[in-house]
């Protein structure tokens, strides 16, 4: 047996490194180069013009019908449902059908959480009031009783500690009327606003409430209360928690300042069933040259109880599912994998996106752009990206591919529940930009049907969805990236 000398060992090893560094090396490919790569996006410009012409003339409105069909058959379709399950069987049927490649679901566990009946209603001083009203997820029930109580209003965290002090919470249903300038911080409203659903409970618990009503997170109200997530601390007693309209958060706040005394009564049946197995879909066209590389693309395919599950996600799912449709119908394949990918239970804390993660990460440096759709799909001005300054620069070319639709805008923080975990293991990632200031009218309330959407915009945004994808796979080099 012949002994490996030192120099010999050195470079075997050097070469074992490059190869990990980069599976272009490995393969033969030059390094990244920005004036080649900027080259290659620039050639494609007539691809990107066939894509357009396919999205919005050829299969005008395909994504919007196969969508109608969807969501008027299924409707709502919370983690853990029956019903969920059954969307993900047409929807797989539906792919086989189509003849994508490598059709199949991966299994993911997740909550399955149950409204019930329930109600909330005044008795003094507006007797037998209804006030709409939607418990929120993960939200315990009454307990198969009807609390009455006197109602407390209180427009921050501060104030309930306030009032706490004085003895004014205790035995009372706390109701949170926060409040936020949506027209002047539309973009910071639902982040600044998102605390009182997720964390209002466990503080007002600790103020020795019995149950709280929130204020609605949504920038605008025909009287519709907006559910989600909510979470209860360890160490805290779990009290029930819904939310209610803005009108009657703003009543009762105007009943407490005239000093008339606010009484409700409340009803919840909502209950938490163990965890239960639901799926990921996923499907492919195959990469012609690098098929182990992957550009993915996908929204979520859950959604709330209520409403039709259009805006949220439906139409960013669908409209993924559009990109493989659309490159099929006109026999365009890339070098690279893109992999279309339904994540299961979004909606209730991510779990079908994380256990998907956690399933491929050990292939992590296969993944040269994660893309997730989920803030509709509104008239579309460009990409969302998060991702080296190199990696921008190449994304920000691709988009002026997209001028013929007004579409060229390139903004710093693209992400998602679904690829928050690939961004942040350093996969550049991207989302739509949409002018969307309509979606918190309808966000997780029983409004969110196919209606809000609209045929040409949606046909817009897969021609987006679709240009970015397909010019990204096709490019000799994957995106720079930062090693983490």
């Amino acid at each position: 047996r012949t002994r490996m000398t030192m120099p010999r060992f050195f470079v075997c090893t050097a070469v074992f490194l490059v190869c990990l560094w980069t599976t272009a090396a490995c393969a033969g490919r030059s390094p990244f180069n920005m004036g080649t790569t900027l080259q290659q996006v620039a050639d494609h410009k007539q691809d990107a013009l066939k894509i357009i012409a396919q999205a919005t003339q050829a299969s005008k409105g395909q994504s919007y019908n196969r969508l109608a069909t969807f969501t008027d058959t299924f409707g709502a379709r919370i983690s853990g449902s029956d019903r969920l399950e059954e969307a993900i069987d047409y929807v797989v049927g539906e792919l086989q059908t189509e003849g994508f490649e490598n059709v199949h679901t991966e299994n993911a566990q997740v909550p399955h959480w149950v409204r019930g009946n329930e109600y909330v209603r005044m008795v003094t001083p507006q007797q037998g009031k209804p006030i709409a009203m939607l418990g929120l997820g993960n939200s315990v029930g009454t307990n198969g009783a009807v609390l009455r109580a006197e109602a407390i209003v209180v427009r921050s965290f501060d104030e309930l500690r306030q009032r706490a002090l004085l003895n004014e919470t205790q035995g009372k249903i706390v109701v949170y009327n926060q409040y936020c300038n949506w027209t002047a911080y539309p973009d910071s409203c639902y982040g600044m606003s998102v605390g009182y659903r997720g964390d209002g409970a466990n503080e007002a618990a600790k103020a020795g409430a019995i149950a709280t009503l929130i204020r609605s997170v949504a920038a605008f109200s025909i009287y519709s209360p907006h559910t989600g997530m909510m979470t209860y601390d360890s160490n805290v007693k779990q009290i029930p928690n819904a939310c209610i309209t803005i009108e009657d958060a703003e009543m009762m706040a105007r009943m407490q300042a005239r000093g008339q005394p606010i009484v409700l009564e409340m009803y919840m049946e909502a209950k938490t069933l163990p965890m239960r197995t639901s799926r990921n879909i996923i499907a492919e066209i195959v990469g012609s040259k690098y098929p182990e590389e992957v550009v993915l693309v996908g929204g979520h395919i859950d959604s709330w109880d209520v409403g039709q599950g259009a805006m949220d996600d439906g139409c960013g799912a669908f409209i993924s599912w559009e990109v493989l449709t659309l490159l099929k119908q006109m026999g365009m394949r890339p070098q690279r994998t893109i992999r279309l990918i339904m994540w299961t239970c979004e909606e209730f804390g991510g779990f079908g996106g994380a256990q998907y993660f956690n399933a491929h990460k050990s292939n992590i440096s296969l993944f040269d752009l994660v893309m997730e759709s989920d803030m509709g799909t509104f008239v579309p001005t460009g990409m969302e990206f998060s991702g080296t300054p190199e990696a921008q620069q190449v994304m920000a070319a691709v988009g002026q591919l997209l001028a013929p639709i007004n579409a060229t805008k390139l903004v710093t923080g693209g992400g998602g529940t679904d690829i928050d975990l690939w961004i942040g293991a350093g996969v550049p990632g991207a989302s739509i930009h949409t002018n969307n200031q309509r979606y918190f009218w309808f966000h997780h309330s029983n409004g969110d049907t196919l209606d809000v959407l609209n045929p040409r915009e949606m046909d817009l945004c897969s021609a987006v969805w679709a240009v970015y994808a397909y010019v990204v796979a096709d490019l000799d080099a994957m995106l720079p990236r930062n090693s983490v």
